[in-house]
C-alpha cells in the first residue's frame, strides 16, 4: 500500500510553473498510488465554488481523472482554501475530511491536520481564524459579488504578508506541549500536518511510548514535496517538472 500527502502548494495564477508540476504529480507519481491525501492550502486563496478563474478548473479536471482511474483523492482544508466546497469536491471527485480526523495507515492510527491549529503562539492569527471559520461570516462572505470576494481576498493575502514578516519565525511555528495535548485528544501516536513550510519528520515519545510528527513542505514554482508512506515507511520526497 502506497499512500501519499501533499500540502501548501498554494496555486494560483502568477505561478504557472506550480500548477504544470501539480498536473505532472498526478499523471505520474499519484496514478500508481492507494491513495492520495491533500492537507490543506491546495490554492494560495479560494473565494468560492462558483468561482471559474484558473486555476481552480484545471486542476479540478486534473484530480477527477485520477480518481476515475481509481485513486481516491482526499481534502482537507486549509488556512487559505477554508471556502472550498462540496461543488468543487464533486468536480473534481474529491473526498472532503473534517478539520480533524484519524485514519488507518497500515495498520496505525494517523492524526491528520492542516497544522494551523497547532500555532498556538500566534494569538493574532487564532483570533483572525475563529473570525473567518464562522460560518456566518462565511456565508457574508459568499454572498459577495465574484470582483468584491477578488478584491478582498488580495487585500487580506497583502495584510497576511505583511503581518508575517513582522513575526518571529518561532511564533508561527506549532507548540509542541499543543502537538502532545491533541494527540492525546486523539489517541494516537502519529500526527501528519502541512502550514508551517517546514517539511521533517520527527521522532520521540510522547508518554513514554515512540511518536512520529511528520509535516509536509510547501511548493515553490517548480519544486514540490511530497510524503510517501508505504511498507518501506514515511520518506519525504522532492518533486520536479524533470520527472523527481
Amino acid at each position: 500500500m502506497t499512500t501519499l500527502f501533499i500540502a501548501d502548494l498554494h496555486l494560483e495564477p502568477a505561478c504557472p510553473a506550480r500548477t504544470a508540476l501539480l498536473l505532472a504529480f498526478l499523471q505520474r507519481q499519484a496514478r500508481s498510488a492507494d491513495a492520495l491525501y491533500i492537507l490543506g492550502d491546495l490554492f494560495e486563496a479560494w473565494i468560492g465554488d462558483d468561482d471559474d478563474a484558473e486555476p481552480g478548473p484545471t486542476v479540478a479536471a486534473a484530480l477527477r481523472t485520477l480518481t476515475e482511474g481509481g485513486v481516491p483523492v482526499f481534502f482537507l482544508h486549509g488556512n487559505r482554501d477554508f471556502l472550498l466546497g462540496e461543488r468543487f469536491a464533486a468536480a473534481a471527485g474529491l473526498r472532503l475530511l473534517p478539520e480533524s480526523g484519524v485514519i488507518d495507515l497500515a495498520g496505525e492510527r494517523v492524526l491528520l491536520l492542516h497544522g494551523d491549529t497547532l500555532c498556538t503562539d500566534d494569538r493574532d492569527y487564532q483570533a483572525f481564524r475563529a473570525q473567518v471559520r464562522n460560518p456566518v461570516w462565511q456565508a457574508q462572505m459568499l454572498a459577495l459579488p465574484l470582483t468584491q470576494r477578488r478584491a478582498l481576498a488580495g487585500q487580506l493575502r497583502e495584510s497576511s504578508r505583511q503581518a508575517t514578516g513582522q513575526k518571529a519565525a518561532e511564533i508561527m511555528d506549532v507548540h509542541q506541549t499543543e502537538v502532545e495535548r491533541i494527540m492525546r485528544l486523539h489517541g494516537v501516536q502519529r500526527l501528519i500536518h502541512g502550514h508551517t513550510h517546514r517539511p521533517a519528520i520527527h521522532d520521540g515519545l510522547l508518554d513514554g511510548q515512540p511518536a512520529r510528527r511528520a509535516v509536509l513542505g510547501d511548493w515553490r514554482d517548480d519544486q514540490g514535496n511530497v510524503l510517501r508512506c508505504d511498507g518501506f515507511g514515511w520518506r519525504l520526497e522532492s518533486l520536479t517538472l524533470s520527472g523527481g
